[in-house]
């Protein structure tokens, strides 16, 4: 094969549209959360951030997500109980963790690179 390089962005290209695809099919409840998690992320995304240190710290993305989660309360997105509120958490840090990966693995044409 002589030119190889327009297989490689059409394999990209599929992986996106994979991933956009399989998020679509989000709950509503996962689709709000994982556009306040976007949101505040897209705020993240500089060269330096803790986003893309090769060994994110555990401490950072669990003080991420408690914004995250403050941010829903603020809303009203979320329940009020101890049980509840320990449940979303624990969804927001899982929705979070995704969303970073996706960023980590994008490039400046916005296809993800793997």
């Amino acid at each position: 094969m002589a030119y190889p390089m327009p297989l490689f962005y059409q394999e990209q290209d599929t992986v996106t549209r994979d991933l956009e695809y399989l998020q679509e099919m989000y709950p509503a409840e996962a689709k709000k959360y994982q556009k306040v998690i976007a949101g505040i992320l897209d705020r993240l995304d500089y060269e330096g951030s803790m986003i893309y240190d090769e060994y994110p710290d555990k401490w950072q993305i669990y003080r991420l997500t408690k914004v995250v989660v403050d941010k829903l309360k603020q809303s009203g997105d979320v329940g009020q109980t101890e049980q509840d509120l320990e449940r979303i958490t624990e969804f927001v840090q899982v929705l979070l963790c995704c969303e970073i990966y996706k960023k980590r693995h994008m490039n400046q044409n916005g296809v993800l690179k793997f």
